[in-house]
């Protein structure tokens, strides 16, 4: 499966959507009597992480190059 610059840019969107969603909720005073199911920092980092992945994927899409390190070598 080849991710295409239109699912890339959806990817994008829904997780920068998550993200505001998950800092919406994190940012809410917690009730003491109230357990939290979900860690919403943790899905915070998640999501971070998935967004550099498609800015860096973007990158790829629109110069037509891959990104490789500055050392020249690869992994």
């Amino acid at each position: 499966m080849e991710l295409s610059l239109p699912f890339t840019l959806t990817i994008l969107v829904l997780t920068m959507g998550l993200f505001g969603f998950a800092y919406w909720r994190g940012s809410r005073p917690a009730e003491p009597l109230k357990v939290r199911m979900v860690n919403y920092h943790v899905v915070q980092i998640a999501c971070i992480v998935v967004v550099l992945l498609m800015v860096a994927h973007l990158v790829t899409l629109l110069s037509g190059q891959p990104l490789t390190p500055r050392g020249g070598r690869g992994f």
